[in-house]
């Protein structure tokens, strides 16, 4: 694998892992374990069965909690502290055979590109769930797995275009979130309410 190819993997790790690191886990461990792709040494662990086997189980249990209004905010709350270091890890491991600097890169780039996702996911959630009904939601969340694989499909296939995608990807969460606030203190202001009132 070559370095751009190192690069788009790790940082398409990182990426897919604030969205849903259970699905971005999965379907690397499983491409690499079938042959179908050449994980990087650091990141071949992904492969070993019992990761599979408890990436696909939680990724079971946040495909339905996802679907839920004010349930999928908590548990966005809750990842806020598995997502992005997760994320800086994937992307630190797969820099790793580069060298120890391209680690440590791999590591801050990484983590920085899991909190963009992140943070664009949970705020576009709370917005989202101030709507009355379900179906937005659920159209959402169907939408983000369909990304994750999409965007790890094109990280691995077309490691240029991904590249370019998340650098405007980048530019446009760093526009977009500052116009959000209003957005997001309506959602949070939902979520209070549901709990608040035992719905």
């Amino acid at each position: 694998m070559g370095v751009t190819e190192t690069i788009a993997l790790s940082m398409g790790a990182a990426w897919a892992s604030g969205i849903n690191l259970y699905a971005a886990v999965f379907v690397l461990g499983f491409l690499g374990s079938s042959g179908q792709i050449m994980l990087p040494p650091e990141l071949q662990f992904l492969s070993n069965p019992l990761v599979l086997w408890a990436a696909g189980l939680m990724y079971c249990v946040e495909f339905f909690t996802d679907k839920w209004p004010g349930v999928d905010n908590l548990w966005d709350a809750i990842h806020t502290f598995v997502r992005i270091p997760a994320g800086a890890l994937l992307a630190a491991n797969g820099m790793a055979e580069i060298g120890p600097g391209a680690e440590l890169a791999g590591l801050l780039l990484g983590g920085g590109v899991a909190a963009a996702t992140y943070a664009t996911k949970a705020s576009g959630r709370l917005v989202i769930n101030g709507s009355p009904e379900p179906f937005s939601n659920w159209t959402v969340s169907l939408g983000e797995d369909v990304a994750v694989f999409a965007g790890l499909w094109s990280a691995l296939n077309h490691p240029w275009l991904f590249l370019a995608l998340l650098m405007l990807f980048l530019v446009l969460v760093s526009w977009l979130l500052p116009r959000m606030v209003s957005g997001i203190r309506r959602g949070l202001l939902w979520v209070r309410q549901r709990f608040a009132s035992g719905r």
